[in-house]
Formats: structure tokens, sequence, C-alpha cells
């Protein structure tokens, strides 16, 4: 009998987040902060960043331990707990707001932040509406990361970890940024190395006056 897929509301991810930490605090405390945005983010000035959907905090810590001032966003209060908490514990908690809201209705004070990043962050609802509602947080001049691990295995045509799910695409990115005020720093699909598949890297920079 095929195990029915779940519903991936709010409810989910709390429960999810809270038997995850419960279990395994150690281990997401351990985690490392997401390969794309450590290789994207080191060729950038610090500045304001927002992390939309950081979970337990990992990249948004990473941020603000760069120089960053971070606002890290998410609906799971467990996980805001944890990230404040480990924000606390690594002298961070000046440089880093976690913030609970729901992305998809949430949206950023309109090109107020340099740098803002969305990554596996599942979308209910339209993913262009998204990107373009996140991208409208960005700052002349300011990038926009987005991460999306594709549900199914290019390769293999099996499932993935994110099926059932709906991510950010190369697609859904592209027609969400027009190019007359976004150039794409990178669009690519690149294989992951844990859990089976790809992730579409989207960077993008808003242009600036002038550009």
């Amino acid at each position: 009998m095929t195990k029915p897929r779940p519903y991936y509301d709010r409810d989910f991810w709390e429960d999810l987040w809270s038997k995850t930490l419960r279990e395994h605090a150690e281990k997401v405390k351990s985690r490392p902060p997401n390969a794309h945005l450590t290789a994207e983010a080191q060729k950038l000035a610090p500045g304001r960043a927002l992390d939309a959907g950081c979970g337990h905090g990992a990249e948004s810590l990473w941020l603000a331990a760069q120089g960053w001032r971070v606002t890290g966003v998410d609906f799971s209060e467990a996980a805001l707990r944890h990230a404040r908490s480990m924000a606390d514990a690594a002298g961070l908690a000046p440089r880093v707001d976690f913030v609970r809201g729901d992305l998809t209705t949430w949206a950023p004070e309109p090109s107020a932040f340099d740098l803002v990043i969305s990554l596996h962050v599942h979308v209910p609802g339209s993913v262009e509406e998204a990107v373009q509602r996140l991208a409208s947080g960005v700052a002349p001049s300011g990038v926009l990361l987005l991460v999306g691990h594709q549900p199914i295995d290019p390769t293999t045509g099996a499932e993935t970890i994110a099926a059932g799910q709906t991510q950010v695409s190369l697609a859904a990115a592209r027609a969400a940024l027009p190019t007359n005020e976004w150039t794409f720093i990178v669009a690519e699909e690149r294989s992951r190395s844990t859990g089976g598949g790809v992730d579409a890297v989207i960077g993008a920079k808003r242009r600036g006056a002038g550009e």
C-alpha cells in the first residue's frame, strides 16, 4: 500500500521541527550552512540580509558571523526558539532578529535588503508570486539567492526527498524576474551531494541606477 504524502502546512512543519529538535538537537546544531549560500555570499560585502524560511537558523547565524545584520523569518516557533538560543550562545543575538511569519503571505520591507535568500522552501501557492514578493525586498544593486530541491531526479526519473513539495525552479525564477530589472549571476541545476537529485540555484542582482 502506498504511503500517503504529507500535507505540507504549518502544522506539519511545526510538528516536524518539534520532533527533530527534541530527538536530534545536537545533530541539528552541527549542521553546516548551505554550501550554495557560502559560495555566493562570500563574494559580497556584508550589509543587511533577509533569510526567508530560515528554519533552525544555520544560514542566518553564518551570515551574522560574517558581519551581516540579519532578519530570519519562519513560521515554526520550535525552529525559531532553537535559532534564538543558538544566536545567544554564539554571541550573535545583537546581529540577528528572528521573526515568525508565513511566507505565503508575509512580505519584506520594500527595497530594504542587500541580500535576500530563500533556500529549499516549499511554496504552497504560486512560485512566481512568491519569488516576486521576496524580490521586492531587494535593494538596488542587491542580490536575491534562491535554491530549490527538485522533486524528480532528472537522471534517474526517481522521486527525491522533495517529492510532493513545490520549490523554486529555474523557469519560475526567470519568469518572475524581468531582465530589464535583474541580472542573473547564476541560474543552473547542480547535482546534490546528499539526498539525490538536483538543486535549482538562482542568483540575481537587482539593477541599480545607471546599471
